[in-house]
């Protein structure tokens, strides 16, 4: 069985996003405050670690989880 993977493109102007927000946006997470719940609970990993900073900016390139959902952020087109 294959991971769900999202594509998640930045706005343009925009060299990142913060983690709480980028759950939210995703679909993922229902609000922002939840989205910092689950972060803060150690069920998100960012390129593989665990990662704790409610508000880490997340760049191009990166690569979250949560579960086994897989999201993939890329730079504006």
């Amino acid at each position: 069985m294959s991971t769900p993977v999202i594509e998640f493109e930045l706005e343009p102007g925009r060299d990142f996003v913060e983690l709480n927000q980028l759950l939210k946006l995703a679909g993922l997470a229902g609000s922002g405050g939840q989205g910092k719940a689950l972060v803060a609970s150690g069920a998100v990993s960012v390129d593989g670690a665990v990662e704790l900073r409610k508000t880490a900016k997340v760049r191009a390139g990166q690569v979250i989880r949560l579960g086994d959902v897989e999201v993939r952020v890329r730079g504006p087109r």
